[in-house]
């Protein structure tokens, strides 16, 4: 399905022209809805991490489990947190605090081999938000990997037909918002077929009112 990237800007500036000035930076946030999606359907469980061309205008937070050499590179990456094999066993049964952590951080990597620790210990509470840890191997390039994460989103199909996540802020450019839907409206076409199952494509600030793809 091919989308019009000035038909997109326009829709960003119309969301941002019906929004009212806020005392805060309000969010640009993307609603993809669908019609006629089986979302019990596995393969239409959409959870994945999509690199945007623009930051989205947010301090996004990652949080790196991991052990050994992995921690020193990690903490020289920039990672906002480092949980090491002893930190993260300090959480097993606090589930107040595995929450605060959920809640804290946007994406988590986790050193392969303590994946199943972080199963036991994080898993009930990540899990259902879609925010498990990738695995990494010890010799990842964590750098990289961390800078990526800087620049994307998670998009998720749980139990609605939708797809909701933020795509900037009202103070970025119009054009560079866009580019970021597109690159989102790309990694869910690559997914599912969005001229058969596309219902509408919305676009609004925090606070602003919806405004809908014509």
């Amino acid at each position: 399905m091919q989308f019009d990237l000035q038909k997109l800007t326009t829709l960003v500036e119309d969301a941002k022209k019906s929004s009212k000035k806020r005392n805060f930076v309000q969010a640009v946030e993307l609603f993809v809805n669908f019609k006629g999606l089986d979302v019990k359907a596995p393969e239409n469980r959409i959870n994945e991490v999509v690199s945007l061309p623009h930051p989205v205008g947010k301090d996004i937070k990652v949080c790196v489990i991991a052990d050994g050499d992995l921690v020193t590179k990690a903490k020289q990456a920039g990672a906002d947190l480092v949980l090491t094999k002893q930190d993260l066993e300090q959480y097993a049964g606090n589930k107040k605090a595995i929450k605060k952590l959920a809640e804290t951080y946007d994406f988590f990597a986790a050193r392969t081999d303590l994946m199943a620790t972080v199963g036991k210990i994080l898993g009930p509470v990540l899990g259902p938000r879609g925010k498990m840890p990738d695995p990494v191997p010890p010799t990842a390039n964590i750098d990289s990997l961390i800078k990526k994460y800087r620049n994307s989103v998670r998009i998720r199909i749980r139990d609605q037909p939708t797809i909701r996540c933020r795509i900037g802020s009202e103070e970025m450019d119009s054009k560079s918002i866009a580019e970021n839907i597109m690159a989102v409206l790309s990694a869910i076409e690559r997914r599912i077929k969005l001229d058969q199952f596309l219902s509408s494509i919305v676009v609004k600030t925090t606070m602003g009112k919806p405004v809908k793809l014509r």
